[in-house]
């Protein structure tokens, strides 16, 4: 199936021109959004509770934080970017008494609209453009004159403008510089959660656990363990990042490319890709979408115990120990 990918000159920012976008939420993605889109010359009003951090940060970018109704006083372009957890009830609250018919509702993740926790009415358009990148990226990629790859998709088109609008919007914040894929919100959704959970976070770090623990038992020092199974593992994402695994394994030693390519089908095996399958249709059931929002409905407790339980952990308490010998990495302790 051929992909569409939209550019600058596919994406005419006209469509947000002298129009009111409002930004609900100043966070990771919300700053970036909202500053680079001010940068394109769009009117952007910041919806922010008052007194917390991400309030003053907006206040100390020249925003004029405001409630969500008054944000979304005649805008045109309504751009959620608050917690997955905490949107259905933002939205029922106070983002669907103040929706007028025409309106585009805009996300940066499909999970509350593909599973149906937020339900817009039919007047209105829903989209998303979803950057591939954090939002520090998302501003500091924009001030360097370029962009992050996004991706678009249209969910509801009320209008008959929604795809222009959506595509406006990503060319605001930088990501037509880079190109914009187009996507579903079925897709983005369960892609994204599936990535997360079987390789970039879960599989990841159940992964450098495992290695560290099997090594440690055997009696190596944990520091040992811990610059092998977890420090390195930078080094080489890095190498991949830049080049895919074909680089990666151009750059390494021939000694640790043969053990790659013989021994690391070992670890993952049929066995763990039948357990990818079923995560997978976990996700595509909507059965742990419902599991997440029944946790934190009931105020994290399986949540909090399980990150409780590996913050404390032995590979933590090393790698908090030894990152204090490398200054140059700026150590982060949470």
């Amino acid at each position: 199936m051929a992909v569409n990918i939209y550019y600058e000159q596919d994406a005419p920012i006209d469509a947000l021109k002298g129009k009111k976008v409002a930004v609900i939420g100043y966070g990771s993605q919300g700053h970036a959004h909202s500053l680079n889109l001010r940068d394109s010359g769009i009117q952007v009003a910041v919806a922010e509770l008052e007194g917390t951090e991400n309030f003053k940060l907006a206040t100390g970018h020249g925003f004029n934080p405001t409630d969500i109704k008054t944000a979304m006083d005649g805008a045109a372009l309504n751009i959620v970017t608050i917690p997955d957890e905490i949107q259905a009830t933002v939205y029922k609250d106070h983002i669907a008494p103040n929706l007028a018919a025409g309106q585009t509702l805009g996300f940066c993740h499909g999970f509350n609209i593909h599973f149906k926790y937020i339900v817009p009415p039919k007047d209105v358009n829903v989209v998303m453009i979803a950057p591939k990148g954090p939002g520090h990226l998302v501003r500091s990629e924009f001030e360097k004159g370029g962009g992050v790859p996004s991706l678009v998709a249209v969910e509801q088109d009320a209008t008959g403008q929604a795809k222009a609008i959506a595509l406006a919007w990503a060319n605001g914040i930088g990501g037509a510089r880079a190109g914009v894929i187009e996507t579903t919100y079925k897709e983005e959704t369960e892609t994204d959660l599936f990535g997360e959970q079987c390789v970039l976070c879960g599989g990841l770090t159940s992964l450098i656990k495992a290695g560290f623990e099997t090594l440690v038992e055997a009696g190596y020092q944990p520091e040992i363990a811990y610059f092998e199974c977890l420090h390195e593992v930078k080094l080489i994402v890095d190498l991949m990042y830049q080049g895919g695994m074909s680089y990666m394994r151009y750059s390494i030693s021939n000694t640790a490319e043969y053990g790659d390519l013989t021994r690391g089908p070992r670890i993952i095996t049929e066995q763990t890709r039948a357990e990818m399958k079923k995560i997978l249709a976990e996700i595509t059931s909507g059965r742990f979408a419902e599991e997440w929002v029944a946790e934190y409905r009931s105020g994290l407790k399986k949540f909090n115990e399980l990150y409780d339980k590996d913050h404390e952990s032995q590979l933590e308490t090393v790698g908090r120990s030894l990152r204090k010998m490398m200054k140059w990495i700026k150590a982060r302790e949470v």
